[in-house]
C-alpha cells in the first residue's frame, strides 16, 4: 500500500475531509482513467452532484471538484478523470493504485440535478469528454425514469478510445439492479467521434442541425421544444456556451435548485 497518506501528519482538517481507500483503477487510454473509492456510511448525494477530492500537497491538500459518476445507491464512489502531465493534482492522481488513500470532501453539491428541471417528456443529456461523468450517475437513477418518458445520453469525443463506459451504455444499462428493465425501454445512447472514423461522427451541434440526434427517440419531433424537452449540459466551456445560446434562443430557460427550468448546467464549473 502506498504511504502517500500514511501517518497523522497527513490527516485532513477535522470536519472538512475524510480519507478513503482506492478500490479500483481503470485506464481507458493514455489520456483518460476512472477509479472507485470507499464510501463513508454517512455520505449522501443527489445524482449529478460533484464533490471535492484530492491528495496531499505542500502544506495543504491539493483538491479539485469531480462529478460523481456512480449512482446514488452505490457502495463505492466512482470518478472519471483526464490525465494532465503537468496538472497540480491529475499528474499525481493518474498514478493511484488500489490500496492508496485519497481525500474526499464531506459535502457534495451542484446544480446539474433533476430537481433543477421542470417536468417534461424527453430528457437530453449532452456531454463532451469527461462531462459524461454526472450523466453516468443520472442515467442509473430510478427517479429519472419516473420523471421522463425517454432519456438520450449523447457523448462526443475526439477518438473512439475516449468513449469511456461505452459497453455498459450500449447495453442500455442491462446489468443495473435498479433501472435495468426501465432503461431497456426508455434509455438511448448516442456516442459520436470527431477525429476518427466511427459509425456516428461530428459535433453535437451538427447532429442536432441534421436531425440525427433525434433519430433514436421514439416520440416527439426532430428538434428541441421547451414544451416537451429538458436538457442537461456538461463538458467543454465552448460546448456549454454554444448550447446555452441555442436553447435560450428556442425559448428554454435555465434552471437552478431554487427555480427549475427547461435546461441546466453545472454553474460551479462555469462562473
Amino acid at each position: 500500500m502506498s504511504d502517500r497518506l500514511a501517518g497523522k501528519a497527513h490527516l485532513p482538517p477535522s470536519g472538512a475531509l475524510t480519507v478513503e481507500e482506492v478500490r479500483s483503477v481503470r485506464h481507458w487510454n493514455e489520456h483518460l482513467f476512472s477509479f472507485t473509492i470507499t464510501r463513508p456510511p454517512s455520505f449522501r448525494f443527489r445524482s449529478g452532484e460533484f464533490v471535492m477530492i484530492g491528495l496531499p500537497g505542500e502544506g495543504r491538500p491539493l483538491l479539485r471538484a469531480y462529478s460523481l459518476a456512480s449512482p446514488a445507491y452505490a457502495e463505492e464512489l466512482e470518478f472519471l478523470s483526464i490525465k494532465v502531465p503537468d496538472g497540480p493534482l491529475t499528474s499525481h492522481l493518474q498514478k493511484i493504485q488500489p490500496g492508496d488513500q485519497i481525500y474526499l470532501g464531506r459535502k457534495p453539491t451542484g446544480t446539474l440535478v433533476a430537481d433543477a428541471l421542470l417536468p417534461g417528456r424527453r430528457l437530453f443529456l449532452l456531454s463532451t469528454g469527461t462531462g459524461l461523468a454526472p450523466f453516468l450517475s443520472l442515467a442509473r437513477d430510478p427517479d429519472l425514469y419516473e420523471r421522463f418518458t425517454e432519456i438520450l445520453l449523447v457523448h462526443s469525443v475526439r477518438r473512439v478510445s475516449d468513449l469511456a463506459f461505452r459497453q455498459e451504455l450500449e447495453s442500455q444499462l442491462a446489468g443495473d439492479p435498479l433501472v435495468g428493465d426501465q432503461a431497456l425501454l426508455q434509455f438511448h445512447y448516442l456516442p459520436t467521434v470527431t477525429r476518427e472514423a466511427f459509425r456516428t461522427t461530428g459535433r453535437i451541434g451538427t447532429l442536432i442541425d441534421s436531425g440525427r440526434l433525434f433519430e433514436r427517440m421514439l416520440t416527439g419531433p426532430r428538434h428541441f421544444t421547451p414544451e416537451l424537452d429538458r436538457v442537461m449540459l456538461c463538458g467543454s466551456m465552448a460546448m456549454i456556451r454554444e448550447f446555452q445560446e441555442r436553447l435560450a434562443g428556442l425559448g428554454f430557460s435555465e434552471g437552478s435548485n431554487a427555480a427549475p427550468g427547461e435546461f441546466v448546467i453545472e454553474r460551479a464549473f462555469v462562473d
